[in-house]
């Protein structure tokens, strides 16, 4: 596996809480999974994906966690325009 350099920007993973630390009151599927802390920020030293690593955010926080993703990215869509829509507040001209 190749090695992602020190400054690339990535996402960790870190688990906050397992799901035997999770409260009682909460639904028994949420409560069957862990509750997970996802970070992007700038690698601290080469390592390879999985790898348990310090990141710097762009706050200038450094946080420890698996490294999980390079160069993260959002893939989520607000779905296809409603044409509809795209003329309020122009008082009904274009």
């Amino acid at each position: 596996m190749d090695k992602i350099k020190a400054g690339t920007w990535v996402e960790i993973e870190k688990i906050l809480l397992s799901s035997e630390q999770r409260a009682p009151q909460i639904p028994e599927d949420t409560r069957k999974t862990p509750y997970v802390m996802k970070v992007a920020g700038f690698l601290s030293t080469d390592a390879i994906l999985g790898d348990e690593v310090v990141i710097k955010t762009l706050c200038g926080r450094l946080i420890s966690g698996k490294l999980k993703v390079v160069r993260p990215h959002y893939e989520h869509s607000f779905g296809e325009t409603v044409e509809e829509l795209l003329t309020i507040g122009l008082g009904g001209e274009l």
